[in-house]
């Protein structure tokens, strides 16, 4: 070989390596992605509410006098607690309370005026059987007897009328106690004033029908709590009293209440701009757990609707459109895998074929560039 030629081949290995070289240097990174492994474990089918929910008293009533009138006794303040049947406010009565003593004072005198007039009854009576004994006998004659009777019948329904007076007079005796009912606010039940419109001395309002006004005290028993939430109507077939819930409240972040479902609307709510809805009240599994909460505390509701357990589950963040996901191959390689699926929730999805406990699948498939065929580097775990 001369020596022309082996310069010609040492040119060429050397650029034979450069190219090798630069290939290597250029060939395509493994793109880092975050994958978990495909365990066992708890996976349940829920479904939450769309809009806040509330917490609700059992018992909460706002009350109001049904006549109006200046406040002349305020028994208590916001915040106390109240027994049942407790008067809580009354407004000025002395005209109605003078009306009902001038009921009373008829009364007795129409019970008085009943006795004598029974009595003078009964007299009579037993002076008309006397009388016609004797004319019987021959010793008065008939018509004497039978004036007898007469007196007794008219005092008989002299009694009677004295004792429908009573009757009158008893009526009216009651119509100005139940006028006093209506100036009087008194607790149904026992609880706590969560709310009073108005002063002593203070002029109060019933509320007219049609025309909401303020509640001159609001009632509520927060002994007992329940969560009120508006469900997606394409929700609702699914929901059914009796079903276990979990009660979350943006007050205790982290905390969770057991709960049961009670009442499913039976109608669709339609508000303006927002989505339509149906109501469903949801009871605390420990009213001792609760205890503490405020009523009105804004609040999320998850209904189980089944639950399957030690299935395999992958996340559910890790589904791609078709119920695919991106498997990890022992080279590197991602692999489309498509699966079957049972139930699912926002964080776990039930696996029942294609896939096995152990393998990695990506989680990551919001990076640029994750897709089948891609070589990859494992670089972290998202929860496994």
């Amino acid at each position: 070989m001369t020596r022309s030629s082996r310069g010609i081949l040492i040119a060429l290995a050397i650029i034979a390596a450069l190219a090798a070289a630069a290939m290597w240097l250029t060939r395509p990174q493994p793109l880092p992605v975050i994958a978990k492994a495909v365990d066992r474990g708890r996976v349940e089918a829920s479904v939450s509410n769309t809009r806040a929910g509330e917490v609700e008293a059992c018992q909460r009533t706002r009350l109001s006098t049904i006549l109006g009138g200046r406040i002349e006794y305020l028994g208590v303040k916001e915040g106390d607690r109240v027994e049942a049947g407790q008067v809580l406010m009354r407004l000025w009565h002395q005209d109605i309370q003078a009306r009902a003593e001038v009921a009373a004072a008829q009364l007795a005198t129409a019970r008085s005026r009943a006795n004598e007039a029974c009595a003078v009854a009964a007299n009579a009576e037993r002076e008309a059987e006397r009388q016609e004994a004797l004319a019987a006998r021959g010793f008065v004659s008939p018509s004497r007897a039978e004036g007898a009777r007469s007196e007794a019948e008219a005092r008989r329904a002299g009694c009677s009328s004295a004792r429908a007076d009573i009757a009158t007079a008893q009526r009216q005796l009651d119509a100005a106690g139940t006028d006093l009912g209506r100036i009087v606010i008194a607790a149904p039940f026992a609880g706590t004033v969560a709310r009073i419109t108005g002063e002593l001395g203070e002029y109060s309002t019933p509320s007219p029908p049609g025309v909401p006004t303020p509640p001159a005290i609001e009632l509520l028993d927060d002994s007992c709590l329940y969560v009120k939430a508006p469900m997606d109507e394409v929700d609702a077939p699914r929901i059914q009293p009796g079903q276990a819930a979990r009660v979350s409240v943006d007050a205790l972040p982290g905390r969770q209440f057991e709960a049961t479902v009670r009442r499913v609307a039976p109608y669709v709510s339609a508000q303006e701009r927002q989505a339509r809805t149906v109501d469903i009240d949801v009871d605390f599994a420990s009213q001792d757990e609760a205890r503490g909460l405020l009523v009105g505390y804004s609040a999320d509701v998850e209904i189980i609707l089944a639950t399957r357990e030690d299935v395999l589950r992958v996340p559910t963040a890790a589904l791609r459109p078709g119920n695919t996901v991106l498997v990890v191959g022992a080279d590197g390689i991602l692999e489309e895998r498509s699966l079957q699926t049972g139930v699912a929730n926002w964080e776990y999805t039930e696996v029942t074929g294609g896939l096995a406990a152990g393998e990695r699948i990506v989680t990551s498939l919001e990076r640029e560039g994750v897709r089948p065929g891609v070589r990859v580097t494992v670089e972290g775990a998202d929860g496994g």
